[in-house]
């Protein structure tokens, strides 16, 4: 505990340092770095206790982040941190407690899996610890290769690769702490909010999430919801004991391709800033590929019809494993005949 101690101090003087960059007073930092490691501690329960009793998908990290960056945005506002250092400040604590947050979860479920496998939990910090320092380093290289690669949109935030919880999360920075608020919708998404509650909608929070979203986002969100509907429904029909195994396999499909979309993403970047501007142009610049320019863009229906039904089929095409039939040890009478 005396390292954990330790660690926790140092880090936070480190972060005060920082925040003394953005805000240039001493007392602005110092305070935003207590409110750092006061809200970064209980959020981080909060969303670790969440995980562990709901899974890391339901972890509300939006809802922790923009409750540190509200109560940030207020106490700088009271202290007269105004302008764009005051908003850096308060950008930079809700970014410390977002990560914070996010590590409580994988942390929380990594001790989980150590516990039951008798592992030692001392030894599994020091590595959970090496592994965030290494990443925060690391995971720097593709967000910059991401930027730069799409400056011509924007860079990350932009056309090409919007960022809308971060923009939200700026736009009340910047409105709490310049006095510039417009607390009137904030009040009346509220009211919303608790309507669509009284009105008893299956999922308020997905019908917030479509409303700030990119269209392009939600529709593939619709398309992957239609999906799942058609997959529900064949499997219900055909055999309704396997619907749970159905469910997991297309879960696993549906996170690997989204995992693989995001490395696919960096591949892009680091090719682009390679000097190679498109693998579509690439590969189809010959001339034998000319029809390519017209047709290319009726010939993805086939690539996205390919999804689909690898995440229909596959799911529905899994076998249950057969039940485990050991004997029995045969049983005796009181004479000891069987």
């Amino acid at each position: 505990m005396q390292w954990l101690a330790f660690g926790v101090a140092a880090l936070t003087v480190a972060v005060i340092f920082i925040y003394h960059s953005f805000t240039g007073s001493w007392v602005s930092a110092i305070i935003a770095g207590v409110i750092m490691g006061v809200a970064g501690f209980l959020l981080s329960a909060v969303g670790g206790y969440l995980v562990g009793l709901v899974g890391s998908s339901n972890q509300p990290l939006s809802g922790l982040t923009l409750s540190a960056l509200m109560l940030s945005a207020l106490v700088m506002l009271a202290i007269g941190a105004k302008g764009m250092s005051g908003v850096a400040a308060v950008l930079g604590v809700a970014s410390v407690v977002a990560c914070a947050c996010s590590v409580s979860g994988s942390l929380i479920q990594d001790l989980k899996v150590g516990y039951l496998l008798h592992g030692t939990p001392w030894k599994m910090q020091v590595v959970e610890i090496a592994s965030v320092a290494v990443l925060s380093l690391f995971l720097m290289l593709p967000i910059i290769a991401l930027h730069e690669a799409n400056l011509a949109t924007g860079g990350i935030g932009g056309r090409a690769l919007p960022a809308p919880q971060a923009g939200l999360m700026a736009q009340l920075a910047k409105g709490i702490v310049g006095g510039q608020m417009a607390w009137g919708l904030i009040g009346i998404g509220a009211a919303f909010g608790i309507a669509l509650i009284m009105c008893g909608a299956r999922s308020p929070m997905l019908i917030a999430v479509g409303m700030y979203l990119p269209f392009d986002t939600v529709s593939a969100i619709f398309v992957g919801g239609i999906i799942k509907w058609a997959v529900d429904r064949m499997a219900a029909r055909r055999a309704p004991e396997r619907r749970a195994k159905v469910e997991e396999t297309g879960v696993l499909l549906a996170s690997g391709l989204i995992a693989g979309e995001a490395l696919m993403g960096i591949v892009l970047a680091v090719t682009f800033l390679s000097g190679i501007s498109s693998f579509t142009h690439l590969l189809t610049g010959a001339d034998e590929f000319a029809f390519f320019k017209t047709w290319g863009g009726w010939l993805s229906y086939v690539g996205f019809a390919a999804v689909a039904w690898v995440l229909i089929r596959i799911p529905l095409g899994v076998k249950m494993p057969p039940p485990e039939t050991g004997l029995s040890e045969p049983r005796t009478s009181e004479s000891g005949s069987l």
